[in-house]
């Protein structure tokens, strides 16, 4: 029997090629409407996904090149909305799948992040997740001033300045996201009394401190902003290389891994299982400690040929070959549900797509792709939750604080 896969797509302007804008079905006057992202969430839904995660960053779009400076280029899209700010215009509009923003860590207080992403979860009624990244690049520290980034070119992991840089941005983001979930128990469930007669709001017994103290951060709490619906709504993080595969596996309840093949796949899913064993969050998938989900940039066509066709345009357009962190499927829906499946049988829970170009990949995946697994029995046909937490077998967690007064 075929074992049901978790399915999110990663939304980015135009599409993931840089070139996607200039195709016909493109909206490149829409990218900084709400009814373009509204447009494109309500489009997931419709095809029962898990999750949609929206794409952000501290500095304009764009590759680096040799020395990580920023290519300068005019003919791909630039400029972006907050995207959380975003999936927060988009919760009143949606109703079950998941919502996951990116935020930077780096450069942005945990305590900011916490109540945001609260915020998100209260807004959606249990959707929220949350992406962690993490900030390598000076143009982005500049924006602060508060920290001197190195620049480095950041392909070179054996140069003994960039594995330091990437440590301490990693090790960082594990505070950073430690915080943040301290953040949301520090109200307990029941804080909010509401009491008209007794003219009790709150339960101050219930608020507590989250006194932590590190290399990064020094934060007191509690939080202002009550326990979220989900009680930590989902963190995820995106892991290719071995210093944020670490992290991610400590941190995250969905790790994005970016494997080329099925051997890719069991190392990457049985590293990331050590590091949390050696965490001790132990098990994968339904009712373990998370998710591994592989990365795939995905540009979809029922006909193979089309499909070829229209990627030869958009690669003469752009000038240079894509380039991507994550493998690359040119081709039919059914080819892609083939190798889904294949790559599944690694070991990876779901697949997180990044559309080539929007919205027809992402048309394709909801009325090709998902259909096609549906029929082999590896897709849900209705929605079997409320919270992206349920969505994901993942069970609501206790509060550390209220679970420390009852030992």
């Amino acid at each position: 029997m075929t074992r049901p896969l978790h399915l999110a797509v990663a939304l980015d302007g135009a599409g993931w090629h840089p070139a996607a804008w200039r195709l016909p079905s493109a909206r490149p006057a829409e990218l900084l409407t709400a009814g373009y992202w509204v447009d494109l969430t309500r489009r997931a839904e419709e095809g029962l996904l898990d999750l949609v995660t929206f794409e952000d960053a501290l500095a304009l779009q764009g590759s680096t090149g040799p020395g990580g400076r920023p290519d300068g280029r005019t003919d791909e899209v630039r400029g972006r909305l907050d995207a959380v700010l975003v999936a927060a215009r988009v919760a009143p509009l949606t109703s079950r799948i998941g919502l996951v923003p990116t935020a930077t860590v780096t450069h942005t207080e945990p305590f900011h992040v916490s109540k945001a992403i609260a915020t998100l979860d209260h807004v959606s009624e249990g959707r929220a997740g949350w992406r962690a990244q993490v900030s390598p690049r000076p143009e982005e520290a500049a924006h602060f001033g508060r920290r001197d980034v190195p620049r480095l070119d950041l392909r070179q992991r054996d140069d003994p300045a960039v594995a330091q840089l990437l440590q301490d941005l990693f090790d960082e983001a594990g505070d950073a996201v430690e915080v943040v979930r301290r953040l949301w128990d520090s109200w307990e469930d029941d804080a909010e009394i509401r009491d008209v007669a007794t003219g009790r709001f709150v339960d101050r017994d219930k608020l507590h401190p989250v006194d932590f103290a590190g290399r990064w951060f020094h934060v007191r709490g509690p939080s202002i902003t009550p326990r979220p619906p989900q009680g930590q709504p989902v963190v995820a993080a995106l892991a290719h290389a071995a210093v944020p595969r670490a992290f991610a596996a400590r941190a995250a309840d969905v790790v994005f891994v970016t494997p080329f093949d099925n051997a890719g796949v069991a190392s990457d899913v049985a590293e990331i299982a050590w590091h949390r064993e050696a965490a001790g969050r132990e098990g994968t998938g339904q009712g373990g400690a998370g998710h591994v989900w592989a990365d795939l940039v995905v540009s979809l066509d029922p006909d193979a040929d089309r499909a070829q066709r229209r990627w030869q345009q958009l690669e003469a357009w752009s000038g240079r070959p894509f380039s991507s962190d994550a493998d690359v499927f040119v081709g039919t829906p059914q080819g892609l549900a083939d190798l889904l499946l294949a790559r599944a049988e690694a070991g990876l829970t779901g697949f997180r797509l990044r559309p080539a170009a929007l919205p027809d990949d992402l048309d394709a995946i909801v009325d090709a792709l998902v259909p096609e697994l549906q029929h082999r029995g590896a897709f849900r046909t209705a929605y079997e939750a409320d919270t992206l937490r349920g969505l994901l077998g993942l069970s609501r967690p206790l509060n550390r604080y209220a679970a420390e007064e009852l030992r």
